[in-house]
């Protein structure tokens, strides 16, 4: 007489023992035999060889899930955005649901480089998506864009038998993200970056609050500014990229705008504000891009410097990283959960070397190969229409 175990993991009254064994499974030791249909039989025996046997089987099946569950690591590098704790969340909480166990890497592609891994559940990231900043930390390497720090990278992945990485961030750390995915290994970047700089995702996580945190200076600027006559100079963040400058000038009314792309002459900025003066408007405000050959330093110090002749000279503010550190708003909570969702879509079927952005309103991939050698182009028509709205 035999008792068969058939390819299922629930224990049922009448089957008590029922195991799921999956094609890969290989050689099954001896008394137990796998037959065509994948189920197992195991030879009846009584007493304490029969309880060996059925122990024996659990044991097997209890090493072989575990041999099977993926892993995967999440990381957040570069410059902090507004929402990076939002996907942090969405990675890993949809990680748990597809089976998966997820970690997270502290101190962006550093950790990575160190090891500095830690095993993330659904209470870790519970209540960090009203948080801005990153609850993994992040940061900048230069060790890393070397092929001594990508190798030891890897060699923490392999180790500890990672599947995938998830990469939060920009251009550098998806540049960073396109590096590991040309050594093989299997990566999906998810667009992250204030500036909204990078190829592959029409906005990216964070752009929006940054954008709200520099109206609301400019809105406030432009109060105290018309009560007492004033020019102001706002400076906001975007070193390479006029994207924050350009759209929070047109938002807030701006009377001149300078930005990297195109650059413009401090005496056309004087003439600007002069005309507004002359137009009868209480105030001015110019916004500039840290960027900018004339930056927010730069502007003003020519403006003092030609005091007498010019008639009038700037009140700076500086908003920096204020910026950053703002409470991600309901669009990049709800866009960088969408796109983190969609990270571990794609690694649920098979799909890597990619970055998940939002393009056409959808989430969309891009290949690591493209976003690395594209750039993405601001469009300096609404540069002209803010010097149509300004007058």
């Amino acid at each position: 007489m035999q008792e068969r175990i058939e390819n299922r993991a629930i224990a049922q009254d009448s089957h008590p023992y029922k195991w799921i064994f999956p094609q890969s499974l290989g050689k099954i030791p001896q008394p137990i035999s796998l037959s065509d249909d994948n189920s197992v039989t195991v030879s009846q025996h009584c007493g304490l060889v029969r309880e060996l046997l059925i122990r024996k089987v659990e044991k097997l099946f209890a090493n072989l899930s575990e041999e099977m569950m993926k892993r995967i690591a999440v990381l957040t590098s570069g410059g902090d955005a507004p929402g990076m704790n939002a996907a942090i969340r969405a990675v890993v909480r949809t990680g748990l649901d597809h089976g998966w166990q997820v970690f997270g890497v502290r101190h962006g592609y550093a950790g990575l480089m160190a090891g500095d891994f830690i095993m993330l559940g659904a209470r870790n990231v519970g209540g960090i998506i009203q948080h801005g900043g990153t609850k993994l930390g992040s940061g900048r390497s230069l060790k890393f864009k070397t092929e001594e720090g990508q190798v030891e990278a890897l060699r923490h992945l392999n180790e500890r038998e990672f599947s995938a990485l998830v990469v939060i961030g920009g251009d550098g750390s998806q540049k960073g993200a396109h590096a590991l995915s040309q050594r093989g290994f299997p990566v999906i970047g998810v667009a992250s970056t204030i500036d909204n700089d990078l190829y592959g995702s029409e906005i990216t996580i964070g752009v929006d609050t940054a954008l709200n945190i520099a109206l609301e200076a400019i809105d406030r600027l432009k109060v105290t500014a018309s009560a007492h006559n004033r020019a102001f100079l706002v400076e906001v963040m975007g070193r390479a990229c006029g994207y924050l400058a350009l759209m929070a000038g047109i938002a807030g009314g701006a009377e001149a705008i300078v930005i990297p792309e195109a650059e413009t002459d401090p005496e056309q900025i004087a003439e600007e504000l002069r005309s507004a003066y002359e137009r009868g408007k209480p105030h001015a405000i110019v916004v500039v891009a840290e960027g900018a050959e004339h930056n927010a330093e730069g502007m003003a110090n020519y403006f003092k410097l030609h005091r007498e002749r010019l008639g009038f000279d700037l009140r700076v503010t500086k908003l920096g990283h204020v910026q950053r550190g703002g409470v991600p708003g309901v669009f990049d909570r709800l866009l960088a959960t969408r796109l983190g969702a969609a990270a571990t879509d794609r690694i649920a079927g098979g799909e890597y070397g990619v970055l998940v952005g939002l393009i056409d309103g959808k989430e969309t991939a891009t290949p690591l190969t493209e976003v690395a050698t594209h750039e993405k182009h601001l469009d300096l028509r609404l540069l002209e229409l803010a010097r149509v709205l300004a007058k």
